[in-house]
């Protein structure tokens, strides 16, 4: 009783002392409000929200009138009207895209070139020095390895420009030969894109590996782009001393030395030279092969995709669709002298890949970092060392959701484990700020004295992020934005348009869009009769969208049924057929929607999108991953859960169960009843329909990775390879 009374006098005061808040903020509302409308001019900010960023354009534009008569040409619009419709963006080129131009700038090592004369000592890429590795002991006993860190190293765009030079030539030594493929299978460094940049200069095409690809999956990319010459790191070399039997035509493996490390070169196979990264330039140095130019066509990456759907593919991007991109984004993201971005994503995929290109052909240095390193707390920071974003202190990174989820999360964790009266008071500001961002205010004074201490976690400079790779749910992008104080742009593209499609208006005040198109490509919506997604649709034109402009690639790689299958040619102009489904909103601004894959019909006519599931229920604090499946001849959806451990082992000691194991309370009925239930609180805040929740969860006690297979190394899921690993657990879920 006494417990109970203390509790409701607690809430009393908590209740109490945030009435007074919201009445002081209130008169200081009353008070600013007509100098914040005169400073910041908010109904500007609307404005440029709400503006039209692409329109519909007249179709008779995208016929060659030449080659039809002026009633076929009139029965193509009509046709196109009633079954796609077309969408280009209303903004001209801007400044960087007009140079590019005018530079004649249509390859990649034209870029390298060009940045090399104009940004000569600016700094370039950078690397931290790994002074030491220290055993540090845990308040558990335990002993992890830790990283004592110095500050970080660069090399000037001249510089760099020098060490990729002697690179291709010291490739050319080797014999490697120009247009022949070379693979490069490491992690995001800066050895990485010197690497790349050395075989554009001899316009050799190089064939990009996921570091987290499983041995299968590295073997079919080496062998199937038949390379003599690998490209690898000190942590990745030892896999070769088994993947060389499966890769018969390697006669040289580069490595990326380690910074503290001696890296161990014995006990591979016989007839296979082993070179330092290192030795290769210095070898190109005294070379006196000549660069090899490569033209706009020319291949200049094979990337193989992650390989959701099964056998990894190769996607062909050339020259001019590296730029295509690059064009397209620069004329999107506002870039500014003094900016610094920070590269911690794979370059193997094309959106880093990309996005980092952007900033060495608009002069913005790149310091190097890792998901082990990144912030203060990350696990191989040494106690009393600062994590990467700290000292390097960024204003612009790449992200994908999965990263975003997990930093909104802790977040939440964050503020969760404060008293009552810090949640309730974080609450309040948090939709105080919201509201006015929404009417197109900034809140300089709650920035100051509450969220910039947020900020910090990413160095205290951010200003933009852009997230690509999968969809992210409204709530992250939301959180991420008003707690980070920082712009958060989400992009649409695919490998096969090298990650060109759309990207959000930094003044766009939405949250949960891709954006209009860029300036180098159009978005069409093409009906998709099976799933109901009409261009006629109300309120707005829905349909497959397809991908049309110099972005889109070539095809795959040996797959020619597949290229065919995906792409097509259209009055001269390339497109790719990407099996999602959009809906562009009035103001020309695409929403991914749907994914024809993730579709499923239910017994009772309900089409459930798996993907559109899975991303809400992601942002759940229990879930650390999860997988929807539907069965056509059920009238129900049911889950695979993977619990997050701390969220799980918190739930474990509500219900009395804390002594239990993390496995055991995986298969704890009373844990996954009460899972079940969050699971269906949360989707009710997301507004999932009620068909839409999965009726019966299993949680699963392994975390999935990509070295299980269940995973790309992108870390998307791959629905059959789960499916089969449980279809027991889905058959006792369906049963139950």
């Amino acid at each position: 009783m006494f417990i109970e009374d203390d509790a409701q006098m607690d809430s009393f005061w908590v209740q109490s002392a945030i009435g007074a808040i919201k009445a002081i903020a209130f008169m200081y509302d009353i008070i600013t409000l007509p100098v914040y409308l005169v400073m910041q001019k908010p109904w500007k900010r609307r404005q440029d929200s709400r503006r039209v960023k692409a329109k519909p354009i007249n179709q008779k534009m995208l016929v060659d009138e030449s080659k039809y008569a002026p009633d076929d040409i009139e029965a193509k619009i009509v046709k196109n009207d009633d079954n796609e419709l077309t969408y280009r963006t209303t903004d001209p080129p801007r400044d960087v895209h007009v140079k590019m131009l005018q530079e004649n700038i249509d390859t990649l090592e034209k870029v390298f070139n060009y940045v090399a004369k104009t940004y000569t000592s600016k700094r370039c890429l950078g690397t931290r020095q790994i002074l030491s590795e220290e055993d540090e002991v845990q308040q558990n006993g335990r002993v992890f390895k830790k990283y004592n860190l110095g500050d970080y190293k660069w090399k000037t765009f001249t510089e760099t420009e020098r060490t990729a030079a002697n690179f291709g030539r010291g490739l050319r030594e080797l014999g490697q030969k120009p247009r022949e493929n070379i693979v490069i299978f490491a992690e995001t460094r800066a050895e990485w894109m010197m690497a790349a940049h050395g075989c554009f200069k001899q316009a050799m095409p190089i064939v990009t590996v996921y570091a987290t690809l499983g041995d299968d999956g590295v073997a079919h990319c080496i062998t199937e782009t038949e390379v003599t010459t690998v490209i690898t790191s000190h942590d990745l070399l030892p896999k070769f001393k088994t993947l060389l039997d499966k890769c018969p035509l390697v006669k040289n493996i580069i490595y990326i030395e380690d910074q503290l490390q001696k890296t161990e070169t014995t006990g591979f196979k016989d007839g296979v030279k082993i070179l330092p990264f290192s030795q290769v330039v210095k070898t190109g140095q005294e070379s006196k092969f000549e660069n090899v130019p490569p033209k706009g066509d020319d291949i200049a990456i094979i990337m193989y995709t992650s390989g959701s759907t099964g056998t990894p593919k190769g996607v062909l991007l050339s020259h001019k669709n590296c730029i295509a991109t690059m064009k397209g984004f620069v004329d999107m993201v506002p870039i500014y002298p003094d900016d610094v971005l920070i590269g911690f994503l794979p370059l193997a995929h094309v959106f880093e890949l990309v996005a980092e290109s952007v900033c060495l052909m608009t002069g913005v240095p790149i310091g190097y970092s890792t998901p082990l390193t990144l912030i203060d707390t990350s696990s191989k920071i040494k106690r009393g060392c600062k994590g990467d974003a700290t000292v390097l202190k960024p204003t612009c990174m790449t992200s994908v959701p999965l990263i975003l989820d997990r930093i909104s999360k802790g977040i939440n964790d964050k503020v969760n484990s404060g008293s009552a009266f810090r949640k309730s008071l974080f609450k309040f500001l948090y939709q105080y700020k919201v509201k006015w961002v929404q009417r197109g205010y900034k809140t300089p004074l709650i920035d100051k004295l509450v969220f910039k201490k947020v900020a910090k976690l990413m160095g205290g400079k951010v200003r933009i992020i852009m997230s690509g790779g999968a969809p992210l749910s409204s709530d992250t992008h939301e959180q991420i934005k008003t707690c980070l104080c920082l712009e958060l742009i989400q992009g649409y593209g695919l490998t096969e348009t090298t990650s060109g499609a759309t990207v959000m208006d930094y003044r766009d005040m939405t949250y949960g869009r891709t954006g209009g198109p860029l300036t180098v490509c159009d978005i069409r919506l093409v009906n998709w009769e099976e799933g109901n997604y009409r261009v006629t649709n109300k309120p707005y034109p829905q349909g497959e969208v397809l991908i049309g402009g110099d972005c889109v690639s070539q095809g795959y790689y040996k797959l020619p049924g597949k290229t065919s299958e995906d792409f097509f040619e259209e009055d001269g102009r390339r497109w790719f057929k990407t099996g999602d489904i959009g809906e562009v909103q009035a103001d020309g601004v695409l929403k991914i929607i749907d994914r024809k894959k993730d579709l499923v019909k239910l017994q009772a006519g309900e089409y459930v999108s798996l993907g559109k599931v899975e991303s809400e229920l992601k942002t759940c604090g229990i879930i650390e991953n999860i997988c929807v499946y539907g069965d056509p001849t059920k009238q129900f959806t049911v889950a695979l859960v993977v619990p997050n451990q701390k969220h799980l082992e918190e739930l474990a000691e509500k219900h009395g169960l804390g002594d239990k194991t993390y496995e055991e309370l995986c298969s704890s009925p009373v844990i996954e009843k009460a899972i079940l239930k969050e699971i269906a609180e949360h989707a009710r805040k997301c507004k999932l329909q009620k068909f839409e929740v999965p009726a019966a969860i299993t949680l699963c006690k392994e975390v999935w990775s990509p070295d299980m297979g269940l995973v790309t190394a992108a870390f998307k899921l791959k629905r059959k390879d789960i499916q089969d690993r449980y279809q027991h657990d889905i058959n006792r879920m369906y049963a139950s």
